[in-house]
């Protein structure tokens, strides 16, 4: 009987792009589901010339490699995908750099203890440079998309996609944000062969046609990025009264994204792990709780302005003159490394 079916599938399919080359693996003394620290069981990193020098990094862990539990999709393994990531390379490096496999272990044991996946157009800031000890890198963002090389698979557990890792500047990062992940992945594909990360490289907006792509993005399309996970979205109601409570590390990405939503007609909405706070468009101001934990403020077309000048990433209460009744009161927020461990730093 086979006892490792999941695991057997993605050599499969790695077979089928390298062959019988063997990676370089990277395993886990002691596995999640007994206790230990990382949620992958384990990493094969596989060395490529083409079409420029680097690492190929592929999970074993993000699926059910051995069984399928019972509270799982039936249609799909585990989380429903693997990670991979492309780091350039020195040809003359022999062994892969640990920081990336630290890296995608970091995210998933986000995934693993915050429930929250993640799928082809997310992206995140990493509260840092992604390799750990490169603190001069501009790279201090991801975004998710296909690997370009490896297709979606069946499994005996169920279907899986290979979700490719991607580095960005804290500029590409904004601009993402801003505009469609799709389509702004696109517009760097060209420039990003395979989407291979470069730790060295300096943001790509730089470059006057890739700048102007996306400006012209995002002025005619607006934000695909209907959701925002932060760390605080609280608030108090009382006799016609309603006080949001937002952080200030998040307030000026909060006001570009209301910005580039509602003018076009879509919500935005902030998720923390106790709240959720929808802002939607309306012809006429109101706030309403659908249900517990739930707030929905409905924002009309002339008062967008006056509501995102609120968010300024300095503490203070301040109110949204043109929505009588309400306000934005912006608290300080301590800055947390990739590891989720407060820094000392707090902004606001």
């Amino acid at each position: 009987m086979d006892e490792t079916p999941g695991w057997d599938a993605i050599d499969a399919a790695l077979r089928s792009l390298y062959g019988n080359v063997g990676p370089y693996h990277l395993g886990t003394v002691r596995k999640w589901s007994l206790g230990g620290p990382d949620p992958l069981d384990g990493i094969s990193v596989y060395p490529r010339a083409e079409p420029v020098p680097h690492w190929h990094f592929v999970s074993y862990g993000m699926s059910e490699l051995y069984s399928k539990q019972e509270t799982s999709d039936p249609e799909e393994s585990g989380w429903g995908f693997e990670f991979t990531f492309r780091l350039v390379r020195d040809p003359a490096e022999e062994t892969p750099p640990v920081w990336a496999a630290n890296l995608l272990q970091n995210l998933g044991r986000y995934v693993f203890h915050s429930g929250n996946w993640f799928e082809a157009g997310h992206h995140m800031s990493v509260n840092g440079p992604i390799a750990a000890e490169r603190e001069d890198s501009h790279i201090r963002a991801v975004a998710f998309v296909l690997d370009p090389e490896l297709p979606e698979i069946p499994t005996p557990h169920g279907r899986l996609k290979f979700l490719q890792v991607v580095g960005l500047t804290m500029e590409e990062y904004e601009a993402v944000r801003q505009w469609n992940a799709a389509a702004f992945m696109e517009a760097l594909a060209p420039h990003l062969p395979l989407f291979v990360t470069d730790v060295d490289r300096r943001s790509l907006l730089a470059r006057p046609e890739v700048a102007r792509t996306v400006r012209e993005g995002i002025e005619r399309d607006g934000s695909n990025s209907g959701l925002l996970y932060v760390t605080t979205a609280h608030w108090d109601r009382g006799a016609g009264l309603t006080t949001l409570r937002l952080g200030a590390l998040q307030a000026q990405a909060v006001a570009e994204s209301l910005r580039g939503r509602l003018p076009f007609g879509r919500e935005l909405l902030l998720q923390t792990e106790e709240t959720l706070l929808a802002f939607r468009p309306s012809d006429a101001f109101a706030v309403e709780e659908p249900g517990e934990g739930e707030l929905v403020v409905h924002v009309p077309p002339l008062a967008l302005d006056d509501l995102a000048d609120t968010l300024r990433p300095t503490a203070g209460s301040r109110p949204v003159r043109s929505l009588p009744g309400l306000t934005v009161e912006i608290v300080p927020t301590a800055m947390r490394d990739r590891f989720g461990n407060e820094t000392g730093e707090v902004v606001g």
